[in-house]
């Protein structure tokens, strides 16, 4: 299983990356299957970068803030509007029950039709898993101020030359504060891509909402994950300090999400790691 980062810019887009998508790749032995974990402000354009938006097989939505999933909106364009046919099946997309309706509003559409000749809409059923290809995605609930916000947990099952199967788990937060689900849906990943929005000492006080580096790190250490990729960074919070935090509570390997870089994901394999990994610094401040 690849993830390549799309966007990982804390709650809007910053000047050098767009605000949280992540593209996760697998093969069942016959295909590449594409997934997207959140379609979040300013993605999209970059998201052609490393693939035709015809090969989406599915997109999962976190939560409905603008920021992971309101480029639904742009890719409703590109389907419904391409003058040479979009000439595919309607894009699946998984989320909060009311993933459908706000998207429609958004884009000032009736509710019925909306955007369903576009999408086939489904609504996450919390433990409940979803099998695509050879992903299963389950969703399980965390603490965000929103009506239905999850963590995703993604595992992959991909066939080896010796006719073995190797199977992988990828854990994405979405936007949490510190939660018993968290936990459970990171348990023995092989990669917890993990959100740190917030700073010890300036946000630590504000309950409910997201993590510091220091809380991420705790939850990532109580799941037993094997590495954590720090995400969410928005502009104002500096990169260095989220990671600081992050080394005081967490002692696998660590790094923060940078917009372009591809990382395996599997146990045992230094491919979990970029081949070169950035410093732990935002390259827009260099």
């Amino acid at each position: 299983m690849k993830l390549t980062i799309v966007g990982c810019s804390g709650s809007f887009p910053g000047p050098g990356s767009p605000a949280s998508c992540y593209l996760v790749t697998a093969h069942d032995g016959f295909r590449p299957w594409r997934i997207l974990l959140d379609l979040g402000s300013g993605s999209l354009g970059v998201l052609q970068r490393y693939m035709d938006l015809k090969d989406i097989d599915a997109i999962f939505l976190s939560h409905l803030h603008p920021d992971h999933c309101m480029d639904l909106c742009g890719l409703h364009v590109a389907v419904h509007w391409d003058p040479a046919g979009w000439n595919r099946d309607r894009v699946t997309v998984w989320g909060p029950a009311a993933t459908a309706d706000r998207m429609a509003t958004a884009y000032g559409l009736p509710l019925d039709p909306g955007m369903h000749e576009d999408f086939d809409f489904n609504s996450w059923a919390a433990r409940e898993p979803v099998e695509l290809g050879p992903f299963t995605i389950t969703a399980v609930p965390v603490r965000h101020p929103v009506e239905e916000a999850y963590a995703l947990r993604v595992e992959a099952r991909e066939p080896l030359a010796d006719g073995s199967v190797r199977t992988s788990v990828l854990a994405y937060s979405g936007d949490t504060d510190t939660c018993d689900g968290l936990i459970e849906a990171a348990a023995d990943a092989d990669m917890f891509l993990c959100e740190a929005a917030f700073e010890e000492g300036r946000d630590d006080g504000i309950d409910g909402v997201h993590l510091t580096g220091k809380r991420a790190g705790e939850m990532a250490t109580a799941a037993g994950a094997r590495r954590l990729l720090l995400t969410h960074v928005p502009v104002w919070t500096d990169i260095n300090t989220v990671v600081d935090e992050a080394r005081e509570t967490y002692g696998g390997g660590l790094a923060v999400a940078v917009s372009g870089v591809t990382y395996g994901v599997w146990s045992g394999d230094r491919l979990g790691e970029p081949a070169d990994p950035p410093e732990a610094k935002d390259p827009t401040r260099a």
